[in-house]
């Protein structure tokens, strides 16, 4: 069946037809690769998005077909979405991620009184911002990841900070274009990578690096705690932690909706960690715990165990006692 807001550009005219005829409802740009398995299933995301979202116009532009617009956007691989407005770019994604790609066309496609929009959507920004740079003592939003940086600024700096041994987590700016953007005026700093100590703003790679030659980069920086002495802290911030994908507002996987489902049937107050933004905490647990897969639920520091061991525990009734760490 063809939906009349799935559509496909296949030159720079079109794809600037589609955004002048939506004028400022949501258009939703699928950069795409017709030989990518990946690109396909996001297209099958989409069309599910474009039956409930009928107001939102989604385009899908194969990237290589129409240089001019790739390059203009700077599309660097597939599948990446860019989100526009008015004929204004106002988002971007980049990378397979459905969950995400379905979170941001609810957030982007509700269009409400722009002035009080806009007022409390800069307020929720600034307060997702706050977050992020207090998400770890030492925070660094760069471009990619510290396993993989993606611009060579953010690879000096990555390196410096794990050759001085700091503990660190990172941002990855080019993931989220709302953040990108939002942190340069919250910080009044243009430039990426930035560096946060508990929730101040130290500077970029020039600041970092004169700290380093003065030495006191490992004073203005926590030093690395090693991974258990972490996750160990992580598992005991609360008599009953549940590691899973996702949190409990939205699960990202079912074995953690089920889990939550379970949990929330107990009345057992308990605090979730969501794996999926911390890899290495996603990998060092299963180590640390000898089990290789999420959910995992921990009461007083000790696993539990994962979603069967939980169901086990409800059908035979023990399920309260040992949340309550009475078994």
């Amino acid at each position: 069946m063809k939906m009349a807001n799935l559509v496909e550009a296949t030159t720079q005219q079109q794809f600037e037809d589609f955004l002048s005829k939506a004028g400022k409802c949501l258009t939703v740009v699928h950069f795409q690769a017709s030989w990518a398995p990946q690109c396909a299933q996001m297209n099958g995301v989409m069309a599910e998005l474009a039956k409930e979202h009928t107001h939102t116009t989604f385009v899908k532009l194969e990237a290589e077909a129409v240089p001019e617009v790739s390059e203009k956007y700077e599309i660097a691989s597939v599948p990446t979405f860019l989100f526009f407005k008015a004929g204004e770019k106002v988002d971007r994604l980049d990378g397979a991620h459905a969950p995400e790609l379905t979170k941001r066309v609810e957030r982007l496609a509700v269009t409400g009184s722009p002035g009080g929009a806009v007022e409390s959507s800069t307020t929720d920004l600034n307060q997702r911002l706050k977050k992020l740079i207090n998400a770890a003592p030492c925070m660094l939003f760069m471009k990619g990841s510290s396993q993989e940086p993606r611009c060579g600024f953010s690879r000096q700096m990555v390196a410096m900070l794990k050759e001085h041994n700091i503990q660190f987590s990172s941002f990855d700016i080019l993931s989220d274009e709302e953040v990108r953007q939002g942190l340069k005026t919250y910080s009044n700093w243009p430039t990426y990578p930035q560096l946060y100590v508990n929730g101040e703003l130290v500077g970029g790679l020039d600041i970092v690096k004169e700290l380093a030659e003065t030495g006191e980069l490992e004073n203005t920086c926590p030093k690395a705690v090693t991974l258990e002495h972490r996750l160990k802290k992580i598992i005991n911030q609360s008599p009953v932690m549940l590691f899973m994908k996702g949190n409990k507002e939205a699960a990202r996987c079912g074995f953690s909706r089920q889990t939550l489902e379970i949990l929330n049937g107990t009345g057992v107050d308990y605090d979730t960690f969501d794996i999926l933004q911390d890899e290495e905490v996603r990998q060092g647990l299963k180590t640390y715990s000898n089990w290789p897969t999420y959910p995992q639920l921990y009461v007083k520091g000790e696993l539990i165990g994962g979603l069967d061991i939980i169901k086990e525990l409800k059908e035979s009734g023990d399920l309260v006692s040992t949340l309550k760490g009475e078994a």
